[in-house]
């Protein structure tokens, strides 16, 4: 009798790992391929909004950018973004019509608690009878900074991106226009359907971010790019060049201008590269295009992140320097992008990471929009750290282009950026966009210079409140130098 005990117990031993591990099997290793499997169709859909999906956060972890609450009626949980549009364009939308993006959709598989970090979570949870609970995202975004950029941008189209150089996380990432998620996020599916189509029907469409997601003529920002190219190819801060008030472009009956169409430094002979920076003269710069030509231009370029790929935790458009638009038969073109013009586009967000590598000694580091993840206790379950992604330039080029950029501010362009008490480093630039339309006014910056803690870029789009009269120094100075004061008057 013993023995036909023993039997029937390791048979039901057996029956039960055999379930144990076919339900484990189902809802850990399979979870995905069947989450994904379109042929479940509303089943599948409904089954999602019954997961508690995690909350995304500020750097404070306090600030809610994203929460599920429940609800009543088919689908347990609705998502909310409780500040509407200020984070819009960095989490991204949660909709039963249009799917997911930006943070919503990079790290779903964390929010909805299908990552592996988090089955021993999702196997407490069935044994409980619980809801299915997913992780929190803790972004790098300093919520009192958001919302001072937010302020100092105004009703300005255009946008703001500020980061630490020292580790490469994202302070703020402000747009103008930005768009409130919550009516995609209703279980209204027409309702959300309508809202997407009106968002993606507004040109340019509000869906993607002015920071990051769009690019534009950067302008003389860019000499920041080709003083750099100059400075690692053997030209010094005080190498001269010629000082024409035009310049003739070889093969074509074409010139180039300074701005205004004047000299710089009221027409002496010849001028230094230092002084070129300070002032942002154009024929300069279209100068020393030319002489480095197309493939050191170019190069730089590519060593400060255009035309690749660089990574970032939500889609990101990297700076746009074609290089069929330049070359050998195409030495006007070759000018032209040495002033941030012809087919060269950037957003802030690339500009912010310029500064960032010259600020940081020549060293690039890797943008975090993420710091980490927690399970639904509050536990880390993962967490990411600096990671240097390149060297742009070399720490001697990083110190000259420091100098140079404090110049622009001390006693340049860039004047209306100054902080009493605080060197600030920065680079001007008024871009022109199409014929007779008012420019791109653009700031690059970061400080203090000696020890610098920020970095940040600004562009307002179509000349903002001065339209064609606008310029960086006039429009987007002021502004960088509110977000400069907010970030350096206390921490997150």
């Amino acid at each position: 009798m013993d023995r036909q005990i023993r039997r029937l117990g390791a048979g039901l031993l057996v029956l039960f790992l055999a379930l144990f591990a076919q339900v484990n099997y189902i809802q850990v290793i399979r979870a995905d391929d069947l989450a994904n499997n379109p042929g479940n169709g509303k089943r599948l859909l409904i089954a999602e909004y019954d997961v508690q999906r995690g909350a995304i956060l500020a750097r404070d972890k306090r600030t809610v950018l994203a929460r599920s609450r429940p609800t009543e009626g088919e689908f347990r949980f609705l998502r909310v973004y409780p500040h509407g549009p200020r984070y819009g364009q960095i989490t991204g939308f949660y909709s039963i019509a249009s799917g997911r993006s930006d943070l919503e959709l990079t790290f779903n598989d964390y929010l909805s608690g299908r990552a592996g970090e988090l089955a021993p979570q999702r196997l407490v949870d069935e044994i409980l009878g619980r809801p299915k609970r997913g992780g929190t995202v803790v972004t790098t975004i300093d919520a009192r900074l958001q919302e001072a950029a937010e302020q100092a941008l105004g009703n300005r189209r255009g946008a703001v991106a500020a980061i630490d150089p020292r580790t490469g996380e994202v302070l703020a990432l402000v747009s103008n226009p930005s768009f409130d998620p919550n009516p995609l996020a209703t279980h209204d599916i027409d309702a959300a359907r309508q809202a997407y189509l009106d968002l993606e029907g507004q040109s340019p469409t509000p869906l993607r971010s002015n920071a990051y997601q769009q690019l534009f003529f950067p302008g003389s920002t860019f000499k920041l790019v080709t003083a750099a190219a100059a400075l690692e190819n053997g030209i010094r801060p005080d190498t001269s060049f010629p000082n024409p008030p035009t310049l003739d472009l070889p093969q074509t009956d074409r010139t180039l201008q300074n701005f205004g169409g004047g000299h710089c430094l009221g027409g002496v002979a010849r001028i230094t590269l230092a002084q070129a920076f300070q002032i942002s003269c154009n024929v300069t710069f279209a100068e020393i295009g030319l002489q480095l030509g197309a493939d050191r231009l170019l190069a730089q370029a590519v060593a400060f992140g255009w035309n690749g790929s660089l990574p970032f935790d939500a889609e990101f458009s990297e700076g746009l320097f074609p290089p069929e638009s330049v070359g050998p038969d195409r030495l006007p073109a070759v000018a032209f992008s040495a002033i941030g013009q012809q087919d060269v586009r950037a957003n802030p967000m690339q500009m912010a990471l310029v500064a960032g590598s010259i600020a940081n000694g020549g060293v690039m580091m890797r943008p975090r929009l993420v710091r980490e993840i927690l399970d639904p206790s509050g536990r880390v379950i993962r967490s990411f750290g600096p990671d240097e992604i390149g060297r742009p330039v070399s720490p001697q080029t990083a110190a000259e282009l420091t100098a140079m950029m404090v110049s622009v501010v001390e006693g340049g362009t860039g004047s209306a950026a100054a902080i009493p008490g605080v060197r600030v480093a920065g680079k001007t630039g008024t871009a022109q966009a199409a014929e007779g339309q008012a420019p791109h006014a653009w700031f690059v910056s970061f400080a203090p210079a000696d020890s610098p803690q920020i970095a940040v870029a600004v562009v307002v789009l179509d000349g903002g409140d001065l339209g064609s009269e606008a310029t960086g120094g006039a429009v987007a100075a002021p502004i960088a130098k509110q977000v400069i004061e907010a970030a350096l008057g206390g921490g997150a």
